[in-house]
């Protein structure tokens, strides 16, 4: 009966999680349309789909996760995913760009939610050698969710236009809001203590910090978030304004499906290579940090758009592998109690890192400082190789002191 539920319950999370990126990510896909309804800038489209969204989604994120440790996991996600889903539907009647950046900030909040309340229960649901594993499985839910956003939101946007776009990817959550509030199971009886829970909060967040390997695990996976979320900002832009192909926005979903399943193969080698040493975990994040970059470069400075959707498409398959790694690995360097809470500073960092840094630094490299027909190709493959190198040099140290600061 457990093994039942613990399926259907890794289920349910992944739907939940697959449709909070649809709504996450709908707004790059749009972003062409929206920047020319609202007559905006490049920068302005950085702030909209990154910052607006990250830094209230980040700085809740860790208040939430510790409201997760001590509060209903099953109700934060019901009521999360019914919020997020409301708003979505209501960008799609938003009359300005003040009201979008408004129901986007609920969004930030909403979702904050769920991933660290996600992470507890998978945590504690799953057995140790497994976890990255099963991380990895919801994980997936990630490119699943930006794939549909891309061909959903692409088709419906080409034939319709944004606003209806919006509106059709926000109602399943609706539905899927109360599955969530029925079926998760929550056993736990604690209780916030009132004038207690925020120097609670940060002394864990002190205890867990103050681990060097914790430390630069955070650095180089925000390093790996700040490309992709870079990358998923502006390759809507970069179809129309290097290429001039929109109509290959929607075929670049059919890679974020692809993604999924290198998530979940990486969560497995990260499981074996656990086997021979555990701080052998981080070659999940350099591999794809390495991986990458060529293939980045060659497709931001293809001749044409169809070769330019094959590189990038192949580049994200490596980029993206690490999502479920990275969220079991700072798992395995907390005490059962910090779980939630871990999970919300990790989605902290890599939320200010990736959204809230890279699509805006990018958006000002292309209006400011580079020129010409590949001016948004370099921005973004600048961006790359920095983060990149910062990533790789971060893994290679918190291997040398995991074994240190490791709890498993």
């Amino acid at each position: 009966m457990f093994k039942r539920y613990s399926f259907w319950l890794l289920f349910i999370l992944f739907a939940i999680y697959v449709l909070s990126f649809v709504d996450r990510q709908i707004v790059a896909v749009l972003a062409p349309q929206i920047r020319g309804y609202f007559e905006l800038t490049n920068v302005q489209i950085g702030l909209l789909y990154g910052t607006a969204f990250s830094l209230i989604y980040a700085f809740a994120g860790i208040p939430m996760g510790r409201l997760a440790d001590q509060w209903s996991r099953r109700k934060m996600i019901a009521i999360a995913v019914f919020t997020w889903s409301l708003v979505t539907v209501l960008s799609g009647f938003a009359a300005s760009f003040a009201l979008l950046v408004f129901y986007r900030l609920i969004l930030g909040v909403s979702q904050a939610m769920l991933g660290p309340a996600a992470y507890a229960l998978l945590a504690e649901t799953f057995r140790p050698e497994k976890r990255a594993s099963v991380f990895s499985v919801y994980a997936a839910g990630i490119f699943i969710g930006i794939g549909l956003s891309f061909l959903v939101g692409g088709t419906v946007a080409q034939n319709a236009d944004w606003q209806t776009a919006m509106i059709v990817v926000g109602l399943p959550g609706l539905f899927l809001a109360p599955v969530a509030w029925f079926f998760i199971r929550d056993a736990r009886a604690n209780k916030v203590v009132s004038g207690t829970f925020i120097g609670d909060t940060f002394a864990n967040l002190r205890e867990m910090l103050a681990k060097r390997t914790i430390q630069l695990h955070l650095l180089g996976f925000a390093m790996l978030a700040a490309i992709g979320y870079t990358v998923l900002a502006f390759v809507s832009t970069i179809f129309v304004d290097v290429f001039d192909r929109p109509d290959l926005i929607r075929h670049y979903g059919w890679f974020q499906f692809g993604v999924a399943g290198t998530v979940i193969l990486m969560g497995q080698l990260a499981d074996y290579l656990a086997l021979k040493k555990k701080a052998w975990r981080f070659w999940a994040g350099i591999i794809p940090a390495v991986g990458a970059v060529p293939l980045y470069g060659m497709g931001l400075f293809a001749d044409d758009g169809f070769s330019a959707l094959l590189l990038l498409g192949g580049a994200v398959l490596f980029s993206s592998s690490f999502n479920g790694v990275a969220a079991a690995l700072i798992q395995f360097m907390v005490k059962p109690n910090q779980r939630a809470l871990a999970g919300g500073l990790y989605l902290f960092v890599i939320s200010i890192a990736g959204f809230g840094l890279g699509p805006p630094v990018a958006g000002f490299l292309m209006d400011q400082v580079f020129e010409g027909p590949y001016a948004a190709s370099q921005a973004v493959f600048s961006l790359i190789v920095v983060c990149a190198t910062i990533a790789v040099f971060s893994f290679v140290a918190a291997m040398r002191t995991y074994d240190r600061d490791a709890l498993d």
